[in-house]
């Protein structure tokens, strides 16, 4: 929001009678854990109400709503040495998406305003702890079970279908969305006037008709030209960090990509491949110089990486790039357990989801990670790495490592994913076509064996035939098979 429209917000607010469950005046900072515990109550309370944000205001005198100014600036403040706003994102459970303004009210009045989402599907925690406003004060929400039982039961708007930017003309769509990234996307022909295009954007749920028009999250992010023209959504653009070393001590460069994901797709990830080393090829394909890393792979991770995120959390899709690996991460822990990437399907995101695969930019439904394995297997690389922590995924690929230079954990997972690659092809795991993976001689098969073992034990894979009793032709497959 402009200076203006955060203005204009404050005159709206003050005018109502009272102090709410989704609005509270404070005329300056008390606590870092006040703040905290009226976030999640704002949240809480803003959903009960049906609202779709709360605000936490400073600069207001709370029992007759004048307007005086604040000495408080939040974006400066600091607990201990982490600044506030990360402090109060690390203790909010789930991570909502806050937002802090300051702004000059007037020559003389410096006022900041916490602008809060309302929580979706579940109580927004502090500290463990989920508050609800009761009249003027802030309790635990478990003191009120009732409304603690209106938040789980609420039925949320999926953040794709939530408006972005209101009381637009079909001019101003045209204006702010790359509508012909859209019908290049699809093969379609371009309609002969501005009315059929925003027909045809009002079919796929990228924009609603209102009072006038309105463009959704869905519009925004896959299409906006700059994504800095829509608050709702500017801060999931990706972020790409080349790092001089194996470590984040030193950036090389950095590259924030503002534009829609479908319209800026293919330059961001020609942007990436520009910025990976390059190696004599090794493995079974060809002898050629080529990217250290499989094009594919990249393209069918980052693309993963975007559709999956959670689009409700703060945080945004990043790639970093080191020395010897390539960190894919997007806010939000996977709906399904990372062991299960390559033969389950489940998207928090559907709705773009589904637009994404019709434009060309991800595999069908479940076909996407086996792609990954295959090549990865294809250039001898490590196996890939899923992590989910701090309400964050993270897949992480490697460059090329000799077999003995791989630890154990390693050649186990690799292991593993080898298992599944040939299972959702239909065929079965051996000490052959493990050999094959990881281009041991014959000769060495009891290499490929002591692999097998270890995957066994470690409970990750199962034999295709209990009874057989011959380990020279015994198969394997994944434990969940």
């Amino acid at each position: 929001m402009n200076s203006q429209q955060l203005v204009d917000l404050l005159n709206e607010l003050v005018k109502q009678p009272i102090e709410s469950e989704w609005v509270e005046f404070k005329l300056n900072f008390h606590s870092e854990q006040e703040i905290g515990e009226r976030i999640s109550a704002l949240a809480n309370g803003a959903a009960i109400h049906h609202q779709d944000f709360g605000y936490l205001v400073f600069g207001i005198e709370d029992k007759t709503h004048l307007i005086k100014g604040t000495t408080f600036k939040p974006k400066q403040h600091k607990k201990g040495n982490e600044d506030l706003e990360h402090w109060l994102a690390q203790r909010l459970d789930p991570r909502i998406d806050f937002r802090i303004h300051e702004f000059a009210y007037d020559a003389t009045r410096h006022i900041a305003v916490f602008v809060i989402p309302a929580t979706q599907n579940r109580p927004v925690d502090f500290f463990h702890h989920s508050y609800i406003r009761v009249g003027s004060i802030t309790r635990k929400l478990a003191e009120f079970p009732d409304k603690e039982a209106k938040i789980w039961r609420k039925k949320t708007k999926p953040y794709e279908l939530e408006i972005a930017k209101d009381h637009l003309n079909t001019s101003d769509i045209i204006q702010l969305l790359s509508t012909e990234t859209y019908f290049d996307l699809m093969k379609l022909p371009y309609p002969s006037d501005q009315n059929g295009v925003v027909e045809k954007f009002i079919s796929e749920n990228l924009v609603i008709k209102t009072k006038g028009y309105s463009i959704t999250n869905l519009g925004a992010i896959l299409f906006a030209k700059n994504l800095s023209d829509f608050e709702n959504v500017e801060r999931k653009s990706v972020r790409v960090i080349v790092y001089k070393g194996k470590n984040k001590v030193e950036t090389k460069r950095e590259q924030i990509i503002n534009k829609g994901y479908a319209f800026g797709f293919s330059g961001l990830i020609d942007w990436i491949n520009g910025q990976l080393p390059a190696n004599e090829e090794i493995g079974k394909a060809l002898r050629k110089e080529s990217r250290m890393y499989p094009e594919i792979a990249i393209r069918e991770l980052v693309a993963n990486a975007l559709i999956h995120q959670d689009l409700a959390v703060k945080g945004f899709p990043m790639v970093e790039i080191f020395t010897d690996r390539v960190e894919i991460s997007n806010p939000g822990n996977p709906l399904i357990t990372p062991d299960r990437f390559i033969d389950s399907y489940i998207s928090r995101n559907e709705k773009m989801a589904d637009l994404m695969r019709r434009m060309g930019f991800c595999e069908e439904k479940g076909s996407g990670l086996d792609k990954v394995i295959f090549n990865n297997e294809l250039y001898q690389l490590p196996p890939i790495n899923v992590i989910s922590d701090e309400n964050r995924t993270r897949v992480t690929i490697y460059s090329y490592k000799t077999l003995n230079e791989l630890d154990k954990k390693e050649k186990i997972r690799a292991c593993y994913q080898h298992s599944c690659l040939k299972w959702v092809s239909n065929e079965k795991m051996t000490n052959q076509t493990l050999r094959e993976r990881f281009t041991i001689d014959d000769k060495n098969a009891a290499t490929a064996s002591r692999i097998i073992k270890d995957t066994f034990e470690a409970g990750m894979i199962k034999e295709d035939d209990p009874e057989n009793k011959s380990r020279k032709y015994a198969s394997y497959m994944p434990f969940w098979a």
